[in-house]
């Protein structure tokens, strides 16, 4: 009986691989019993489709297309045509015997067999000739067999009367009282049998070709999409292995700068602890003096009178003075920070494997230390200095041959065009900005007109079939060989104004290196003067015990 719902593809596939008949209905595999069209145009059994129409829809079993059914049966109309074409394969199978020798011819004789529409008998070919031939029998309408009229298409159901003419406004044939019936105007759509029935084969014809256009074009598109699958499934494989390749170098050479920017965070570690334990030791070793100076100080201006103390007062000042005029390293040399600049050397060890530009410092790179880590970026001590990384610009003969350089989209590169515009300030690159996108849409619009006569010259070609003169398309080549004079020509002038902007952009550059060199000298400032203020508070901490020693020493010394 009825099969399972197929899927769209599986049922392709299957239908192209089986020599399906155009009789024999897919879902059961038996010639059709009452054919259903579907909006699709796909035709089932009545019995097939029984039962899965849902709210009104019935879903193709063969595509999924959604088909509108009314009525109580949840079915789509009957096919009339293939019901048609069902029932004279039906009476074709059947065994025909001549009416007047009483022979029965077999299924490889029925094309020999006719029919005689005025007798509604069958006839064979002898009978025809020697029976059929006689005075009484030249107004009878002989036609072959596979071509008889049967009963149901002889005489208008209404009126009992023969056919004589055909509405081709109705589409329906007429007999002589459904002619009277009709209005004038409707008279005037009417033709005879014969003629409708030439007019009809000529406009079957017209749609027969169309729909082998249709079935050519069809499967072309299938090959095609064949071949597109084949290399959808093949340029997977490619980009599979070319991103494990890829992603395997890029480890590789991520693993290599790993290692090498953990040893220079290590040296840098190392030569900073050591200065900073260096500086440590002198300052521990300087408080100890300081703080015995301030007590004995104190203690001399307690105890001495005026002999003593202008004989020994000013040794003493003498003393404090040299103390304080010695070299102290009391500010730390550099910073705690340590920068190794990774996130510029991962990207730097892996613009080889992207193709990415090269990126440049502002600063200079005499004596390299390690990749990507120069001299002039490291402070005394090993500190790194945070400098500007920009984007190299490619050399001038990497221009057009090397193929499209440009980063952002075209939609990217108009809407920042448009900002930098809007807002409003007059410097030479953005005057550049307005020639520049004035003369691009200028240059598109002249490249869309000749795409569109193109695509248009194409249609006309595999679609219509049409003539097209060999100077049309001189002319389109001639057009395009004088754009790709007049883009290369705008494409030299804008590569000329690069050295004019390379000057502007390297100021920048160096004015947001010092701006960003100052403004870490003023976290530094600051951090210093906090480091003071907490030594300061140490100190005082320290020799506030001495001082109230002091103190009470001078109490008692007081009454003397």
């Amino acid at each position: 009986m009825a099969g399972g719902i197929f899927s769209p593809l599986g049922s392709c596939s299957e239908l192209e691989k089986a020599n399906c008949h155009p009789l024999v209905c897919l879902l059961c595999h038996e010639p059709y019993q009452h054919p259903c069209l579907l909006d699709c145009y796909h035709n089932f059994c009545a019995s097939c489709l029984r039962g899965r129409a849902c709210d009104g829809r019935l879903r193709c079993p063969l595509c999924g297309h959604p088909s509108v059914v009314r009525g109580g049966t949840g079915l789509p109309p009957v096919d009339r045509l293939l019901q048609f074409l069902v029932d004279s394969s039906a009476d074709s199978e059947e065994d025909v015997q001549c009416a007047n020798c009483d022979r029965c011819c077999t299924k490889a004789e029925l094309d020999t067999m006719y029919f005689c529409n005025t007798c509604g008998q069958p006839l064979c070919a002898p009978c025809r000739e020697e029976t059929h031939r006689a005075r009484m029998f030249t107004r009878h309408e002989i036609v072959s067999l596979s071509k008889r009229t049967k009963d149901i298409y002889k005489k208008c159901p209404l009126h009992e009367e023969p056919y004589i003419m055909f509405s081709t406004e109705k589409k329906s044939m007429l007999c002589i009282n459904c002619f009277r019936d009709m209005q004038g105007e409707s008279r005037a759509h009417c033709i005879d049998i014969e003629t409708a029935y030439m007019q009809g084969c000529q406009r079957l014809d017209q749609a027969v070709m169309a729909v082998k256009e249709l079935q050519t074009s069809t499967r072309e598109a299938i090959v095609l999409l064949k071949a597109m699958i084949e290399e959808v499934r093949n340029s997977a494989s490619e980009e599979e292995a070319a991103i494990n390749s890829l992603f395997s170098r890029m480890q590789e050479q991520l693993s290599e700068r790993k290692k090498t920017l953990l040893k220079a965070v290590q040296s840098q570690h190392e030569e900073k602890e050591k200065a900073f334990k260096e500086q440590l030791a002198h300052l521990a070793s300087l408080l100890p003096t300081l703080q015995v100076h301030l007590v004995t100080c104190s203690a001399f201006l307690s105890s001495a009178n005026k002999a003593e103390f202008l004989d020994l007062g000013y040794q003493l000042m003498e003393r404090l003075q040299r103390i304080v005029k010695l070299p102290h390293r009391l500010r730390p040399a550099q910073t705690s920070k340590i920068n190794s600049e990774y996130r510029a050397e991962f990207a730097r060890c892996l613009e080889p494997l992207l193709m990415l530009s090269p990126r440049r410092s502002v600063v200079g790179s005499a004596g390299g230390i390690g990749p990507g880590i120069t001299g002039t970026n490291m402070l005394p001590g090993g500190q790194c200095s945070k400098t500007l990384m920009v984007p190299s610009c490619p050399s001038t003969s990497d221009r057009m041959s090397t193929g499209p350089m440009v980063k952002k989209p075209t939609m990217h590169r108009y809407i920042s065009t448009k900002v930098l515009l809007a807002e409003g300030r007059e410097t030479p690159f953005a005057e550049h900005c307005r020639n520049y996108e004035n003369t691009y849409r200028m240059l598109q619009t002249e490249i869309q007109g000749l795409k569109d006569q193109v695509q248009e010259l194409h249609r006309d070609l595999t679609k219509h079939h049409s003539l097209i003169k060999s100077e049309i398309m001189s002319e389109i080549l001639q057009k395009s060989l004088q754009m790709d004079v007049q883009i290369a020509a705008h494409y030299s002038a804008v590569e000329m104004m690069r050295s004019v902007f390379e000057e502007v952009w390297e100021e920048t550059y160096q004015r947001v290196a010092n701006e960003q060199e100052i403004y870490e000298a003023q976290l530094h400032d600051l951090l210093q003067l906090r480091q003071e203020n907490s030594c300061l508070s140490t100190i005082t901490k320290q020799i506030a015990p001495y001082v109230r020693s002091i103190a009470k020493v001078k109490e008692r010394l007081e009454p003397r």
